[in-house]
């Protein structure tokens, strides 16, 4: 009975994300003083999270609208694929975030040299196609057993816990797989990401003004605390030792549609930069209007 209710709440928390992540997009790519590296990542942030909740909150809303709740086998699939995809991308794209940092506050004189355009570009390459790879073989693995019955995914999208206990086959060597890979890549950018920080951390404690070590930890705490609200449901889903349906599915919807629109309020709210920008091409458009 609360499907209506649902749909308004999540209907309006998707359309916020997706206006407030192209805003982000609009306010960088109409600025010539936002074209740095910093930018330029979180320019690309913003498109996975307008693409990451799409992949799962659009056909969720058709269900919650009362209409039919089937998926085919092939959108199935692609939903596994995607959500993997883009998630560990996201992830990837917050270690290089976190390295980008490290180098702004560590090497300052040298940050545009080890931080050039083609050094960001490859970067950003690498980190696709090894989320591309292991999509694939998440993908792979789950969809290379047989189904026969029940064909009732009993979760609200397509993920790996909820596709493989429907299998007709054994599925502990893609559930361990799975299980791996995940928690692997999780492991890696966490350690990446608090090595780029405790580096950041010794070099504020040695900045000697006040004003030094707030401009130093200003630049990092929207980042850190985006990086807090995506990876921690991640934790909670894949790592956690009993799975709970219902905290998984909960924690989901957090992950899925709330933490996409938590970055665009942290970084526009927290980024004076990307304020000033969003407020000329505000500016720009009443008076054209006007006119």
């Amino acid at each position: 009975g609360l499907e209506p209710v649902l749909s308004v709440i999540f209907s309006a928390i998707y359309l916020f994300t997706l206006l407030g992540n192209l805003l982000i997009l609009v306010a960088i790519t109409s600025s010539s003083t936002l074209r740095t590296p910093m930018y330029f990542f979180l320019g690309l942030l913003s498109v996975l999270d307008i693409l990451f909740p799409s992949v799962t909150c659009p056909k969720m809303l058709f269900y919650l609208s009362g209409r039919s709740r089937a998926i085919s086998y092939e959108g199935c699939a692609a939903q596994l694929f995607f959500y993997h995809f883009l998630g560990s991308t996201e992830g990837c794209l917050y270690s290089v975030m976190a390295y980008d940092r490290f180098v702004a506050i560590c090497h300052p004189l040298r940050y545009m040299l080890i931080m050039r355009p083609g050094v960001c570009v490859g970067l950003v390459m690498a980190a696709l196609l090894v989320d591309c790879l292991h999509a694939t073989i998440l993908m792979s693995l789950t969809f290379q057993l047989p189904y026969c019955g029940p064909n009732q995914v009993a979760y609200f999208f397509c993920d790996i816990p909820a596709v493989l206990p429907l299998a007709c086959a054994d599925s502990s060597l893609a559930q361990r797989v799975g299980s791996t890979n995940v928690g692997f890549l999780v492991l890696l950018f966490w350690f990446s990401v608090c090595a780029s920080y405790t580096r950041i951390g010794i070099a504020i404690l040695r900045i000697r003004s006040a004003e030094g070590k707030q401009k130093a930890f200003s630049t990092c705490s929207a980042h850190l605390t985006a990086i807090l609200c995506a990876y921690g449901p991640v934790i909670i889903i894949y790592l956690q030792p009993t799975p709970n349906a219902l905290v998984g599915a909960m924690v989901q919807i957090l992950n899925n549609i709330v933490s996409p629109m938590l970055n665009s309020l942290i970084y526009s709210l927290r980024n004076k930069e990307v304020k000033s920008s969003l407020k000329r091409v505000f500016h720009k458009v009443v008076f054209t209007a006007l006119e």
